[in-house]
């Protein structure tokens, strides 16, 4: 073999390494973003089981407000749903929005529950109902810290398969662009709730 032939070699397996580098940073980074999305899964399924409980809790005392309560519990059926499919493909943008908007909706309805039940003082002064409160506060902060590992994660991947050299494969080896988890409600609605009974 010529020497130009070695050469030729040399190249096509710089080449070939140079790819695989390429191909597996942005398959660590695509694992490390749906990992974290994994976290918050954990958090958001810790939040719906908990609801049940706290509208069954309030259900004894605020018989007049049953409109309230069935909204809590459509809100959080349609957001299980939502976390459903964006768990089955983490980073995908029209299921991240998805889940953005049935959590926006879901913290919506469970701010007027609290709203409600603070007209009802023997409700106000369940222990069972301040325990939900206050389980459901802590989770809601866990929410938001696996929440903010998750776009950080998505961030770090999106850069790289955008960067140059990466984004000369990135496109051709099926990494797209993931999508982040953002709170989509008002400001008023994103505080957690608060214990005030």
């Amino acid at each position: 073999m010529a020497i130009g032939g070695w050469i030729v070699l040399a190249v096509l397996v710089l080449i070939a390494f140079w790819a695989m580098g390429i191909y597996n940073g942005l398959v660590t980074l695509r694992n490390r973003f749906k990992n974290a999305f994994a976290q918050i899964d954990v958090q958001l399924k810790r939040r719906y089981d908990l609801i049940p409980n706290l509208v069954e809790t309030a259900k004894g005392y605020i018989k007049h407000e049953r409109e309230t309560l069935e909204a809590v519990i459509k809100a959080r059926n349609v957001a299980v749903a939502a976390a459903q499919a964006a768990g089955a493909s983490p980073g995908r943008p029209a299921a991240m929005q998805s889940l953005a908007q049935a959590e926006g909706a879901l913290s919506g309805v469970l701010g007027r529950l609290f709203a409600v039940a603070e007209a009802y003082p023997d409700l106000k002064a369940n222990q069972n109902m301040l325990a939900l409160q206050e389980e459901l506060t802590s989770t809601e902060n866990k929410i938001a810290f696996a929440r903010q590992a998750y776009n950080d994660s998505v961030m770090e991947y999106n850069t790289k398969r955008e960067s140059f050299p990466d984004n000369l494969l990135a496109g051709p080896l099926g990494f797209g662009a993931a999508e982040m988890l953002q709170a989509t409600e008002s400001a008023e609605e994103r505080r957690a709730p608060k214990v005030g009974f």
